[in-house]
């Protein structure tokens, strides 16, 4: 794997970084003193990589402020999910024209009251592995449920007109196992009933990037960054890995 990969380079005297067989080797000094861009070939020793665990090289970037973020972790969405679950689901954006709703409460000593609404296209339900549902005050495990079986799941919570997203912080969609997190700082959220006018096309995809537009998400992408520390003799070059 790659981080016993990286502990190899670090061990070994000389590593090769670079493939341009048709340059010569420069060192690093060199580099540090000219203007970029150039392109150089190198030897040199890796000395430091960060981060140290692998997963924390993967982050969510916003490619419209250039902004990076830590993925949250379960827990942070479980807390939101808690949260908006305080409210019940308000009875009166039950069932529209361009949805099914089904409510029920827990059995357990809270009584939950959770709803689900599921997007009809012409007037029916879709098969569940083409199907967009939408729950409102449903657990973390009550969610992944779901995605296990349909296609998009989107939490959301009741207000007076309608039904909204939850706070940016937690995913705006979840699609099998992929959480699709929105930019609070470039997202204008819109009411959930702007979905209606994709429910109504002739096939509707529920592609993430169709359904990030017509909520007024700007989607993050996830990213993988690491930092490395070259070294030659003659000076430490820090190096970046940045990709989609």
């Amino acid at each position: 794997d790659l981080e016993s990969h990286l502990r190899r380079c670090q061990q070994l005297s000389v590593t090769v970084l670079t493939d341009h067989q048709d340059l010569n080797n420069t060192e690093l000094k060199t580099i540090l003193n000219s203007m970029a861009p150039q392109q150089y070939r190198i030897r040199a020793k890796l000395r430091t990589y960060k981060p140290q665990k692998l997963y924390q090289s993967i982050k969510l970037h916003c490619s419209k402020c250039n902004s990076l973020q830590e993925v949250p972790d379960g827990d942070d969405f479980d807390f939101i999910l808690q949260g908006s679950a305080v409210t019940a689901p308000n009875p009166e954006l039950h069932n529209t024209s361009w949805y099914d709703s089904v409510m029920w409460t827990t059995q357990d000593q809270k009584q939950r009251k959770i709803a689900i609404h599921f997007v009809k296209h012409d007037e029916m339900l879709q098969q569940p592995e083409d199907t967009l549902l939408m729950i409102e005050g449903g657990t973390l495990k009550e969610v992944w449920k779901l995605t296990k079986r349909f296609k998009c799941v989107i939490p959301v919570r009741s207000t007076e007109d309608d039904l909204e997203l939850l706070d940016l912080s937690a995913p705006f969609l979840l699609q099998g196992n992929i959480k699709y997190y929105g930019c609070k700082q470039c997202s204008t959220p819109k009411p959930i009933k702007s979905l209606s006018s994709v429910a109504a096309e002739q096939r509707p995809s529920w592609e993430p990037t169709e359904i990030a537009q017509v909520l007024g998400i700007e989607p993050l992408q996830y990213v993988f960054i690491m930092k490395f520390t070259l070294v030659d003799g003659t000076g430490a070059l820090n190096a970046y890995l940045f990709d989609y």
